[in-house]
């Protein structure tokens, strides 16, 4: 009867993780008082993350709260918002309903501390979020931090207003605000597709527990990530920016950034390309991973126009080559580098990005399955000649030498995206002695 019901457990899990093995592309936006501060304080610029300025800097509460009232989002669009993850390709929103500095970004009946309450604005900005994803088909997630609240004397990460760290009762924080702000936000938005924890340092496996049951309880097909703690969770998240050297055998994410910061932060344009960001996008997905990219919007509740810029171009090329992202499954690794280009893989088709196009032969190595056909997935009539063959006397050619010959063309800017059809199993060779 135990594995039983453990088996039907399995298959619920694997149910509810369809949509975002599907996704592989998700949308991150970090969104606070710090938008307010954009990286600065006093006149005093700070080297970090924009979002950790009140802990670095050691900012008393009293200080800091007073950014809730310079706070007032007029420019906050939340149609133009979906839009833009939409027209990128991004099938779910992860946002900071509430990040390590406390502050609530939507109308919070457990605490005051919160964008409807305490700033001029006095509007819920992810009801209309819920609304523009409901009406876009985008999962809407929210992002958490169960531990740290260096708003909240009893919590974990504020030791310059409340040090005495012995003299704290994390319960009381837990009962007062954390496990009420959860179950508002499971029940106030419609279907959530996952709760981002984050930082869970050093809660108990208990307090854990709680965090996921109450979702569970509550909401039964949203998803958790790793860092709720303990192994309470659907899928790991990496470390930030962090990608495995190869496949990794299990559900993962990566949470990235599009510049060097979270948050907002005005002295930080330094943008990742468009060629950059999907050539990361390819690599996650051949190691069987989520790319989740995030934005920081300013305090006026806009998107920085290099961010909006970047993604568009993006989606442009998603939108002719989202087949060979979406529902890719984990590639096995080749034996050779090959830096001009990257896979991602479907059972039946292994996709070829060609970030550095020429015309004349390309040889991939160690191909282990027989290619019926290879042409472009942006024009699937144009045929890309090949021969398969495993001929040779060097170390390189005792292994199958796929050798396509590819057309004098003006590629995309990007990648130009080959389909190689094959037959069974996806194989690759190891190097032979």
């Amino acid at each position: 009867m135990i594995q039983q019901d453990l088996a039907l457990e399995e298959d619920a899990r694997q149910l509810k993780m369809q949509w975002w093995r599907e996704a592989r592309f998700g949308l991150f936006i970090h969104w606070g008082l710090y938008a307010v501060a954009a990286g600065e304080w006093k006149g005093q610029p700070f080297d970090g993350v924009s979002e950790w300025i009140m802990k670095r800097m050691a900012v008393p509460v009293a200080e800091y709260e007073e950014l809730a009232g310079q706070f007032n989002p007029i420019g906050f669009d939340a149609e133009a918002w979906v839009g833009l993850a939409k027209a990128a390709g991004m099938k779910y929103i992860v946002i900071t309903a509430k990040h390590h500095d406390g502050f609530a970004m939507y109308g919070s009946a457990s605490s005051p501390y919160n964008i409807v309450d305490a700033t001029p604005y006095g509007c819920d900005p992810l009801k209309a979020l819920a609304e523009a994803c409901a009406k876009e088909d985008i999962r809407l997630c929210f992002y958490y931090s169960q531990f740290q609240d260096w708003h909240h004397p009893d919590a974990g990460g504020n030791d310059w207003d409340y040090p005495d760290a012995a003299g704290k009762d994390f319960e009381r924080y837990m009962q007062e605000k954390a496990l009420p702000q959860m179950r508002e936000l499971l029940t106030q938005y419609g279907p959530i597709g996952l709760i981002w924890f984050d930082t869970p340092m050093s809660l108990t496996e208990d307090q854990s527990r709680r965090f996921a049951e109450l979702v569970r309880g509550l909401q039964p097909n949203c998803l958790i990530n790793s860092r709720v703690g303990h192994q309470y969770h659907d899928y790991a998240s990496t470390g930030d920016n962090m990608i495995p050297s190869d496949v990794f055998d299990t559900d993962w994410e990566v949470p990235a950034t599009l510049n060097h910061t979270w948050g907002y932060k005005k002295a930080d344009d330094n943008w990742k390309s468009p060629v950059q960001l999907v050539k990361l996008l390819v690599d996650i997905n051949r190691k069987g991973g989520n790319y989740l990219l995030n934005v920081g919007p300013r305090g006026d509740g806009t998107i920085p126009e290099g961010s909006v810029r970047i993604l568009e171009e993006v989606g442009a090329w998603m939108r002719v080559n989202s087949e060979a992202i979406y529902g890719t499954v984990p590639c096995p690794t080749f034996p050779y580098l090959m830096p001009w280009c990257g896979f991602t893989h479907k059972p039946g088709k292994l996709y070829l990005h060609v970030y550095e196009w020429r015309g004349g032969n390309r040889v991939i190595f160690g191909l282990g399955s027989p290619v019926k056909r290879a042409y472009l997935l942006a024009e699937p009539e144009k045929e890309i000649e090949f021969v398969h063959n495993s001929a040779g006397m060097n170390l390189s050619q005792q292994l199958s030498r796929l050798i396509l010959t590819l057309p004098q063309l003006t590629p995309d800017p990007i990648a130009t995206v080959i389909v190689l059809e094959y037959e069974g199993e996806l194989k690759t060779e190891p190097l032979k002695p």
